[in-house]
């Protein structure tokens, strides 16, 4: 021992006799150890020293007996003790694979068994009795923090010793005989520890000890069994002396057979003589007979494994090993014991059990307490079952609530088991505790239907209706018999499962009998198909094919003049720069990338690259020289198209990493579809039928020696079941099961097994009479068999190969033409439906015909017959439609809204697309406009200006201009009316442009900014500002980071600011982005809008340069409108006479114009009048106002500009603007009162214009 550690317990005091004297500095000694503790190292070397120097037996239980007065002292030694019978498990963390550390940890382990033969004393738990029993008195209001944190050293203390496990070798105790845990729980009966317990358990004002109470429980009862401890100090019963009596006649019955076959191997005469024998038939290494030089009567023992050595198992491989056995306590225990179990459930149980599975729902204990729940309600409920049951006192656990959370723990567990791979024994075991929860709560249902007691029996016929219903609790064994594994779950588990799988049949098919139409819930996981890339087919590349690949290529490259677009060579890339491969050793790789292009008759891409590769590597003319001319490139080009160049297979991905893509793939595009169905019993227990459930019965068979007889019985009834009740017994006609069976045949107990033995014989029989018809059964007995091929089996095969389907005759290929022909025109949705019917052979398939009408080469291939899905548009009209569509149309040709009306009086409901494609195609409308939404007469009218003079319409202009904003949200609510109508249609083409990737919206912004200002300008005027500008900016913010890092990946827009979050929620400022191009979230993995990566950033540019040109363009507009002169106005009004349908709406642009040309003549002349110097500045003005906005025009069409130059002319132009409209304020306000409105009407009816083009 370390000499402090020594000193330091030296200080402690000494034993004389049975008298401890204590030192006087033992409390300090006392918390010098237990800092010791504190900073071991990890061998717990500290622990060790301390374990062997046996301080808990000579000093620390003596001084808590005969010092226990003084509080300070007990406190610490009783903080100190906890410490040291901390179990080794916790010191460790795991049991040590490491053999150094092994050994510390069985070290630790031993001085723990000290510890415990030391703390089986009445005297000790005495002592501790005491103390909790004092402190237990005190009221809440009384008791302190250290009261509380004593009571609990105490309770950890004891569930610490009870712990510890025990070492059978050491103890050597037969049942009946009192181990050192046994005579631990005896002192803790003596000294009325256990009735502590129980008030702990029952008290409402001690909650907080239910989690310590239930551990300390659960750890009494480790070593007991319900049933030993019912049957304590009761007499036998009659179904226990002759299960006794069965078992001792099948012993007798080996030992006279065991008898008798050595009688018939001795022969008369002594051994030394037995002889040697040839074996016919039986080959030796070499060509002769085996000879045999043993005695002939034990020849049948022979095999050529002999004397070979044993082959070695794999760990991996090596069968689970089962849990310590059961022992039998002393009576005096188990009697003791069993007084508490009945107090418990009376008193104890249910108001414990619920504490316990409010916390483990809530999550606040411990990792792996709701082992210790588990047990407790196996436990206690068998106990329950067995001591005259009572439903009442096990009600708690009683509830669906308890399947559900047993039935989500044995989940759980599995998916540990397969994942932590190192502790699998361990979730193994708990998964075992989880599954005798599950069989209890079974047995206890079945208990409740034999009850005398109307309510119990109606409660249970709830449960069952609930666990019967749900798919989860009705297929859990079906699972979990599927998933057997006997490496990671040992035999006694299996048992278990298959006693459990017996009961709850058995059960299924006594509540289904007796009701005809049982409803249960039926969940189907259907796959969507992933629409992930395919692999490129592979390329032919025989020298005719490349030849003819070179013909087409050379034709391109030549017709293109050898000149290519800038778009092309922009993104033209030789080399990877993501690579870790250096850049001299992608030569290779360049090279590659040409010859692909050159494959895919890309000629131009193919002549870009080795263009940019040239630019790249230019040294050894590897792809021409610098000066090389267009001839010398397309030589080259040939070359690199007809050269065998290395091509380097891209990474596999381990097995584990596919595993786990493929798992992530099918949680992604699985869906769970819930509904309802009527079951029946016997199509469920045909998915028993199957060679994965059959084995783990047929491996638990091979013990039948050992197992019970109910084992056997319920192993018996399913194969039974299985080969008689479904007429599958082919599905035991394997070898393996045939040696089994043999075995149980010529087992001298046979007798006690008749069961099997019958059912043994049964099969074998079948599979002779079996064999007389088919041939090939004698090869089958090799190979495990599923449905299919058992029926095969029996009933014959259908046929050597796949299956053909029968041939068609010239009569029936004629038929099917003559049809077809007939019908090909009629426009029914599915052709092959309206077929099938009228064939005189009604036993042809779909899939058949199909295939004959392709291989008639009436179809080109089999998706233009392909079935029509549910739920799809209907896209054929009729004539009777097509004359109900034209009836329509000419009845509301003259409304405002044709094709609302039309969509509403259709008898077939179709899109707002498929009614215009077809008014378009029989020629009712010449164009999509005609279609449009009209504004109100009495607006029309207003705007056009018929019946009015030039007076009036002016005169007209300032007024009503407040009802117009009404009359636009009007409008606005018609236009959100006709989105939502169009919203299907429109992301169905969102997701057809997404996933074709079409470069069509990307260019889009580019070209159309006069869409793009109107729908700018009436999002201002709904105070969205701000979301436009934080729009703008994080646009021109993407195309700086793309020019910087030169890559490019779909960018979110995240609205962090409010204003920003209720814009993502207007179907306007969402209708902008969609015309700028942006994507909308591809599905529900994602929650924000996205930049694409492939818009440039010249085109991000352009956009946010729009955006910004967009906002100030009312007033810009409004300055050119006064600014212009009569020819301006006139070539405009004449522009807009060319664009403009409408007489009426030209007329009234023309009076608008009109009007505001002489407004701004008086305004001048005023100007003139008064202040000459103010109209210089404002021409001027204006004049710099007009060429900073073709300035920044020319700005937005061009692509190459600087950034920062942009900026600053921007910056300038605001301020020149801002300028302008300040003098134009000071001057004249009239102006504006009459222009602003007049302008304000024209831009909304744009953005109804745009809002229907959308």
């Amino acid at each position: 021992m370390n000499c402090e550690l020594l000193a330091t317990c030296s200080a402690l005091g000494y034993l004389e006799g049975d008298t401890y004297h204590k030192e006087s500095d033992c409390l300090e000694s006392i918390k010098d150890l237990i800092r010791y503790l504190r900073h071991e190292d990890d061998t717990r070397d500290v622990r060790q020293q301390l374990g062997a120097g046996q301080i808990i037996q000579n000093d620390l239980l003596p001084i808590i007996t005969q010092h226990g007065h003084d509080k300070t002292l007990f406190d610490a030694c009783i903080r100190l003790m906890v410490n040291l019978t901390q179990p080794a498990m916790i010191c460790f963390g795991k049991v040590p694979d490491d053999p150094v550390f092994r050994h510390h940890f069985l070290e630790v382990t031993s001085h723990l068994q000290a510890y415990k033969e030391a703390f089986a004393s009445e005297r000790v738990f005495g002592v501790l009795s005491e103390t909790l029993y004092n402190l237990l008195q005190l009221d809440w209001e009384q008791r302190q923090e250290e009261d509380n944190l004593l009571i609990e050293r105490i309770l950890v203390l004891v569930r610490n010793v009870l712990h510890v496990p025990t070492d059978p070798c050491e103890e050597k105790k037969v049942d009946d005989d009192a181990s050192i845990h046994d005579r631990l729980l005896w002192a803790i009966h003596m000294s009325g520890f256990d009735d502590l317990v129980q008030f702990l358990a029952s008290a409402q004002s001690e909650q907080q000890w239910s989690l310590h109470i239930l551990e300390i429980i659960t750890l009494m009862f480790r070593d007991q069994t319900p049933d030993t401890l019912v049957s304590a100090g009761q007499s036998r019963s009659a179904e226990e002396k002759l299960r006794d009596s069965r078992e001792l006649e099948s012993l007798r019955q080996k030992e006279q057979a065991e008898k008798r076959s050595r009688t018939f191997q001795r022969g008369t005469r002594h051994s030394r003589f037995g002889g040697s024998f040839v074996v016919q038939g039986l080959k030796s290494i070499g060509d002769n007979n085996v000879i045999y030089h043993k005695h002939v009567h034990s020849f049948k023992n022979y095999t050529h494994d002999t004397g070979k050595a044993v082959r070695r198992v794999p760990k991996r491989h090596r069968q689970a090993q089962e849990c310590k056995d059961q022992r039998r306590s002393a009576l005096n225990v188990r009697l003791f014991l069993r007084d508490f179990c009945v107090d418990f459930l009376e008193n104890c149980y249910n108001h414990l059990m619920y504490l316990v599975k409010e916390r483990l729902v809530r999550e606040q204990t411990e990792q792996h307490d709701e082992t210790y729940y588990l047990w407790a309600l196996s436990f206690f409920m068998a106990f329950n079952r067995g001591n005259g049951f009572r439903a009442d006192l096990v009600s708690e656990t009683m509830t669906i609530r308890a399947f559900h959370f047993i039935e989500r723990n044995i989940t759980n567990y599995y998916e540990m088991i397969l994942t932590d791979r190192k502790e699998a024994t361990s979730w193994s075991r708990r998964m075992h505790l989880a599954l005798k929860a599950y069989q209890e709560l079974l047995l206890t249902v079945n208990e409740m239907d034999c009850s005398p007691d109307e309510n119990i029996r109606q409660s249970s016929n709830v449960i069952k209706s609930n666990i019967f219903y749900l798919m989860e609790y009705r297929e859990i064994f079906l699972t979990l018999l599927r998933k057997y594994d006997e490496t990671k779950q040992p035999q006694s588990y299996l048992k278990d499962l298959v006693e459990s799988t017996h009961l709850f049949l058995r059960m299924l098919e006594r509540f289904s009998k007796g009701r005809r139409n049982l409803m249960v819930q039926r969940k189907r996981v259907r796959q969507k198909k992933s629409r992930g890339p395919k692999k490129p087919a592979a390329v032919e590349t025989s020298p005719e094919a490349l030849e003819e690949i070179w013909k087409v290529v050379e034709e391109e490259v030549r017709g293109s003049g050898f000149q290519l677009s800038e778009s092309l060579t922009e993104g033209l890339v030789p080399f990877d720069a993501a690579s870790e491969t250096p850049l001299e050793e992608q030569r290779t790789e360049a090279m590659v990338r040409v010859q692909d292009a050159l494959l895919a008759r890309q000629g131009p891409m193919a002549l870009g690259l080795l263009r940019a590769a040239r630019e790249v590597w230019p040294e050894g003319d590897a792809f021409g020289s610098a000066d090389v001319e267009p001839d010398e490139e397309l030589e080259l080009l040939k070359q690199i198209l007809h050269a065998n160049l290395p091509r380097s297979s891209p990474p596999e991905l381990p097995a584990d990493d596919e595993d786990e893509i493929a798992e992530l793939e099918e949680e992604e595009l699985a869906s769970v579809q819930v509904s309802e169905r009527e079951f029946n019993y016997l199509d469920f227990i045909k998915r028993f039928a199957n060679p994965a459930i059959v084995l783990p019965y047929l491996l638990l068979l091979k013990s039948y020696s050992k197992n019970t007889a109910h084992t056997n019985h319920c192993i018996a009834r399913m194969l039974h079941r299985l080969a008689f009740g479904l007429k599958m017994d082919a599905l035991l006609f394997q070898l393996s099961v045939f040696q089994l069976f043999n075995k149980i045949l010529n087992d001298p107990a046979a007798a006690a097994y008749g069961e099997l033995v019958t059912f043994a014989k049964f099969v074998i029989n079948r599979f002779f009479a079996v064999a007389a018809k088919n041939n090939k059964a004698y090869v089958e007995l090799l190979f495990w068999k599923n449905v299919t091929a058992a029926h095969e089996m029996t009933e014959g095969y259908v046929s050597e190969g796949v299956t053909k389907s029968p041939a068609w005759t010239e009569e029936e290929e004629e038929e099917l033409r003559r049809l077809y022909e007939e019908h090909r025109h009629s426009e029914v949705p599915d052709i092959v439906e309206t077929l099938l019917p009228l064939l005189s052979n009604s036993n042809r398939t779909r899939r058949q015909v199909v295939t004959q009408l392709v291989h008639l080469g009436l179809v080109d291939s089999a998706k233009e017959l392909k079935k029509p899905k549910k739920g799809t548009r209907i896209v054929l009209w009729t004539e009777e439609q097509e004359q109900e569509l034209e009836m329509l149309f000419e009845e509301y040709k003259d409304s405002d809204d044709v094709l609302g009306n039309i969509l509403k009086k259709l008898t077939a409901k179709r899109s707002r697309a498929r009614v215009v494609d077809k008014l378009l195609s029989i020629g009712l409308v010449s164009d999509r406009r005609q279609l449009y939404k009209k504004r109100s007469s009495g607006a029309h009218r207003k705007s056009s200006g018929k019946g009015m003079t030039e007076e009036e319409f002016l005169e007209n202009l300032t007024q009503g201009f407040a009802e117009d904003p009404v009359d636009g949200e009007d409008e606005d609510d018609e236009a959100e009316e006709d989105d939502e109508d169009e919203d299907e249609e429109y992301e169905e083409q969102e997701k057809e442009n997404s996933l074709n990737g079409s470069s069509q919206s990307l260019s889009s912004p580019l070209g159309s900014r006069a869409d793009i200002a109107p729908m700018v300008f009436a999002l201002q005027q709904e105070g969205l500002s701000g979301p436009i500008s934080w729009l703008q900016n994080s646009l021109l913010k993407t195309a700086k980071d793309r020019e910087e890092d030169d890559f490019s990946q779909a960018v979110p827009l995240v609205p962090l600011a409010e204003a920003n979050e209720d814009a993502m929620e207007n179907r306007r400022f969402l209708k902008l982005l969609r015309k700028l191009g942006l994507r909308a979230p591809a599905d529900e993995q994602e929650m924000f809008w996205r930049i694409p990566a492939k818009i440039r950033p010249s085109q991000l540019l352009n956009i946010a340069a729009a955006l910004g040109s967009s906002q100030e363009q009312p007033r810009l507009d409004e300055e050119q409108v006064l600014s212009r002169g009569p020819n301006k106005e006139s070539q405009e009004v004449e522009q807009e006479e060319e664009e403009e349908e409408d007489p009426g709406e030209q007329r009234a642009q023309a009076l608008r114009d009109l009007a505001l040309t002489r407004k701004k003549k008086q305004r001048a002349a005023k100007h003139t009048d008064s202040s000459p110097m103010t109209t210089e500045d404002g021409d001027d003005t204006t004049e710099r106002s007009h060429k900073k906005t073709s300035a920044k025009r020319s700005r937005v069409l061009d692509d190459d500009d600087d950034e920062e130059e942009e900026a600053e002319e921007e910056k300038n132009g605001q301020d020149t603007t801002a300028g302008h409209l300040d003098g134009n304020n000071d001057a004249d306000s009239d102006g504006e009162d009459v222009s602003a409105p007049v302008k304000r009407r024209r831009k909304m009816v744009l953005i109804d214009e745009d809002e229907d083009e959308d």
